[in-house]
């Protein structure tokens, strides 16, 4: 005997009253709503709450269901946003970690390890697939129907079904991959069909049918607060549908940016507040402390709104370096442009919840909100670590890594609490904070950013602490001697005054475009890479120089690199850093700097232009 259909049951009950027609489709659908709500918010009792909120949508809408509805589909979307109008709520301090929680109710199957990766990311990636894809991996897979199945369900052939199916997993295999997590499709189909949908408690359907068919009136007054909230969001979902049709139909009407500005009232309407602070951790590209490992640093990322305009500043928390300013915000829900102009865009994507921004790469960056963010260490000034009685470590000390100067700062503002800070300026590397254990005689300092730690033994009279460096998984035998450490001071503005077009000294400057700065660093979306080139003219007649990358304090770098070595003859220069292997070759001509420029293995034509001097004549 054929069975009754859904939308045949729904109708039943739209229009007999059919109790035990409305019963039989909570029977069916039960544990797909419950799992999707579960999957969202974590909490097996909130989740029984979104259940039985769906089960009354649908009991309001039964008549209103077109006959080619299909109905698993529906109920997979309208859970998806009764679930977000709950985490919108005060209860939202109630999640847990999903992870831990996947872990403990996941149904055990060879499937499990996988699904722990696809389970946080499953509801993005199906919300971001087209409603026709949506519904076949639903009915596919969710449901677990054949294809000859979902073909009926669709009024498609059952090839058709199949092409169908076959795209959508596709596409969420790709989605997979941005997010860092590389299975095969055939994976993904597994692991769904395995895990996506698990049993709801057994007294559960006897609950949402009663209150499914009071449509509400013996619901308790969360529940109907929580409806109302997702039938705006239901509303809203319409609404966005029918401007994106309107859309393809006003385009040849001339009233485009009408059409546009409803879309983004829409998108504003459902768009979660991405105000306060959020923390992640950024790699960085160079070694780590171990073989195979990198440097990384904490981010946080602080988002302020006045008067409608968003505003950010950036701390790189281990790198040191606190209030970068993002000179624009862009907030066009999900996405959140970060443009630090004229030079680089960063861009990344807010989940529904407003609670994470994931920004693109191989790994994705993420950022989470937070309440208690990490905060970036006070600079150290001179009389932090002064040597003092009674302080076996507090100083400065230095060793020789690869042939350049680096500089331990050590204070103990009281005995036994210790902290660090670290200068490279050969590099333009200062400020960089690091952690240090102390049990006399042993001494171990971490550089936070995770590139590397020095572990030695300091001598009886406190004058040397002789050990190695471990980095990349190797060891350097590195000896680190108190010495007394100042930083260069600046340079009069007036040794960069000059007075010819032919005079060298002066602060140069030039930007490289995109295609260049490609070859040199990735940092968001690049649109140029400014360089710096100072030149100072001293008192003696002989020339000082120093490159300045502003945008590699992103990368902990940033400060100003002081050139090795500067030749200049005529009109024709050269300035070198051997330890960064930099080189600049070229000449000086009619109040230009042009040549051939050598930095991070890339060999570039450049043209400085040279800023105004305030002091020259």
């Amino acid at each position: 005997m054929r069975e009754v259909s859904d939308m045949e049951l729904l109708r039943h009950y739209s229009q007999q009253g059919s109790e035990e027609a409305f019963a039989e489709l909570v029977r069916r659908h039960i544990h797909l709503v419950y799992s999707v709500a579960l999957r969202h918010v974590r909490i097996a009792a909130a989740a029984e709450e979104i259940t039985q909120a769906v089960f009354v949508i649908l009991a309001s809408k039964a008549a209103s269901l077109r006959p080619a509805t299909v109905l698993e589909s529906w109920l997979y979307e309208t859970t998806r946003l009764t679930s977000l109008s709950f985490l919108r709520g005060e209860r939202r301090r109630q999640r847990r970690e999903q992870e831990a929680y996947m872990q403990s109710t996941a149904q055990e199957s060879p499937d499990v390890p996988v699904w722990n990766q696809l389970a946080p990311l499953l509801d993005e990636a199906m919300a971001r697939l087209q409603h026709k894809d949506r519904e076949a991996v639903i009915l596919r897979f969710f449901k677990e129907k054949n294809l000859g199945d979902v073909a009926v369900a669709l009024q498609v052939s059952e090839s058709a079904a199949q092409s169908r199916v076959h795209r959508a997993v596709n596409k969420l295999r790709k989605f997979f991959i941005k997010r860092g997590v590389v299975l095969t499709t055939t994976a993904i189909a597994g692991a769904i069909s395995a895990n996506s949908v698990q049993a709801a408690p057994a007294a559960l359907a006897r609950t949402v049918t009663a209150v499914g068919l009071a449509k509400g009136a013996t619901a308790s007054a969360t529940t109907l607060i929580m409806i109302k909230e997702a039938l705006k969001l239901i509303a809203w979902a319409k609404a966005k549908t029918a401007v994106v049709i309107a859309t393809v139909v006003l385009m040849g009407t001339g009233t485009t940016m009408v059409t546009v500005q409803a879309v983004h009232a829409a998108r504003a309407a459902a768009a979660p507040d991405i105000q306060g602070a959020w923390e992640g951790v950024g790699t960085l590209g160079g070694p780590g402390v171990q073989s195979g490992e990198t440097d990384h640093t904490r981010i946080v990322v602080k988002i302020s709104k006045t008067n409608g305009v968003y505003s950010a500043t950036a701390d790189a928390i281990d790198l040191g370096i606190k209030d970068i300013r993002v000179t624009k915000v862009t907030y066009d829900f999900p996405t959140v442009l970060f443009d630090l102009e004229p030079w680089t865009r960063f861009e990344a994507t807010v989940n529904a919840e407003g609670t994470k921004m994931v920004f693109p790469g191989e790994p994705p960056g993420v950022l989470e909100r937070t309440n208690n963010p990490d905060m970036v260490p006070e600079r150290f000034t001179e009389s932090d670590y002064v040597p003092r009685a009674g302080s076996a470590l507090q100083g400065c000390w230095k060793g020789d890594f690869h042939g350049l100067p680096v500089y331990w700062k050590i204070a103990e503002p009281k005995n036994g609490t210790f902290r660090g800070e670290l200068d490279n300026p050969t590099v333009g590397e200062n400020h960089k904070p690091f952690s240090v254990i102390y049990h006399r005689p042993a001494v171990t300092l971490t550089v936070l950013y995770g590139t590397g730690v020095f572990q030695g033994e300091i001598n009886d009279a406190n004058t040397e602490i002789t050990g190695s460096w471990l980095q990349g998984g190797k060891y350097t035998p590195i000896t680190l001697k108190r010495v007394h450490y100042q930083p260069d001071p600046a340079h009069a503005e007036s040794e960069y005054a000059f007075r010819s077009k032919t005079d060298l000294q002066g602060h140069w400057k030039t930007v490289l475009d995109s295609r260049q700065a490609a070859q040199l660093i990735v940092i968001g979306q690049l649109k140029g890479f400014p360089v710096d080139l100072d030149i100072a003219k001293l008192p003696d007649g002989t020339f000082s120089a120093a490159l300045v990358l502003p945008l590699t304090a992103f990368t902990g770098l940033g400060d100003p690199m002081p050139a090795s070595d500067i030749q200049h003859q005529l009109s024709n220069v050269r300035v070198e850093w051997k330890a960064l292997n930099a080189l600049f070759s070229g000449r000086v001509n009619n109040g230009e700097l042009t040549g051939n420029l050598r930095l991070f293995g890339a060999s570039l034509p450049v043209s400085f232009e040279r800023r105004p001097s305030t002091t020259s004549k």
